[in-house]
């Protein structure tokens, strides 16, 4: 009998290894930078998620991994998405320096590490539209300071903030809009608010490009504009201070007060604002304040500063402003008044990214890997933007 040939079966066979879907694992420092951002305690977290304050450590830890369960739990308590926790960071733009925080100290680190983080992320999101826009060049100017201390003298920040005006092409008179002036020199700027938490601004340098992170809470367009110029003397003045130094509080209290004293010498020049004032009467402030756009305190600060005013004239002006009620709210902070500026550079960047086709909105919340709310309050985009659908609608008609 003849032999029974086999059947021929026509199957690739792939090695086991190929078969199965590489498993994407949760990345530790990813888990504890969420965590923080939202400023929650380890055992908070496990609380929410109904797991120890031992088991938040081992995963932050890379000892144990959450099983699919507690991974979803801690994707809706932390509210990024899931490939947030599975993807390493993006790139930036290069070294990253010390951020300049008002306070430093156990009362505010919760606060300030996830300032930290969300201006790491901030620098990621501006990093990633980098790639497909032109931002305005950097165009800010240097300082050294002179004596061996590294202390810069009242000359010396005087100086350095009419350069910075030179430079700009400013001339000595008020600035209209001092967030676009920021934005348009390549500081990318951004309005974040903290919920349940008071944050002050803040800046810092990441390679070559300059950021500030500004407070939501402030209501006072004319405080904002201080907050800017405050930060642009850090910028300026303490580029190469190094993160040690910030936490001595006798250093960080005298680098605040150099960047306070450039504030006011580049919002209000001496070579023009003094001429400005022509009576010491509390009520001729709030005309002023029209004209330049700073706060009534401010102004005052800096007319004692120039010796337009005495000690007992600038004593006997703050005790009308506490018996007017001015210190948190003065004359004029209505935004219906003076509107808040805001910042555009972002917003243009991803209306350009969209509009050109470029990406599809699902595509760059697949790239950064950041919830949407998040990108839209970096970017001041409106509510809904990134999660929008963009196709053509076609309405039939008759033939």
């Amino acid at each position: 009998m003849a032999e029974r040939k086999r059947p021929v079966r026509n199957i690739i066979e792939f090695p086991k290894e190929s078969r199965a879907a590489p498993v994407r694992r949760l990345i530790p420092h990813r888990l504890r930078d969420a965590r923080k951002a939202k400023r929650m305690t380890q055992g908070r977290l496990g609380e929410i998620i109904g797991v120890t304050r031992q088991a938040i450590s081992a995963y932050e830890s890379g000892e144990k991994s959450p099983d699919s369960e507690t991974f979803t739990h801690i994707v809706d308590a932390l509210e990024q998405p899931p490939a947030f926790f599975t993807t390493d960071n993006l790139s930036v733009f290069g070294e990253e320096k010390p951020r300049f925080f008002r306070k430093c100290g156990p009362e505010t680190l919760r606060k300030n590490e996830a300032c930290e983080i969300l201006g790491r992320w901030f620098v990621q999101t501006v990093k990633y539209y980098d790639e497909y826009v032109n931002f305005p060049e950097v165009n800010v100017p240097e300082a050294t300071a002179t004596n061996q201390t590294e202390s810069y003298s009242l000359e010396e920040i005087e100086s350095t903030a009419e350069v910075c005006r030179q430079e700009w092409g400013l001339g000595v008179g008020p600035i209209s809009n001092m967030l676009a002036l920021l934005e348009s020199k390549g500081i990318v700027v951004c309005r974040y608010e903290m919920e349940n938490e008071k944050i002050d601004a803040f800046s810092f340098w990441n390679g070559g490009r300059p950021f500030i992170f500004m407070a939501s809470d402030k209501e006072s367009v004319a405080r904002h504009r201080y907050d800017l110029a405050h930060e642009l003397g850090h910028l300026i003045l303490h580029k190469w201070v190094e993160a040690e130094e910030l936490k001595t509080p006798k250093t960080l209290k005298h680098i605040e007060a150099e960047a306070d004293t450039f504030a006011g010498a580049f919002l209000l020049p001496r070579r023009s604002f003094p001429n400005d004032v022509y009576t010491s009467r509390l009520d001729a402030f709030v005309e002023l304040k029209k004209r330049w756009r700073v706060s009534i305190q401010s102004m005052i600060y800096r007319c004692h500063n120039l010796e337009i005013i005495d000690a007992d004239q600038f004593t006997n002006l703050y005790k009308q402003i506490s018996f007017r009620k001015w210190r948190t709210k003065e004359p004029l902070d209505d935004q219906s008044v003076m509107p808040l500026e805001q910042p555009k550079l972002l917003r243009r960047a991803v209306e350009l990214i969209l509009d050109g086709k470029c990406k599809h909105p699902d595509e760059v919340l697949s790239d950064l890997n950041f919830s949407a709310k998040l990108i839209e309050d970096f970017c001041n985009l409106p509510r809904g933007v990134l999660n929008k659908e963009l196709y053509d609608t076609f309405d039939p008609s008759l033939k």
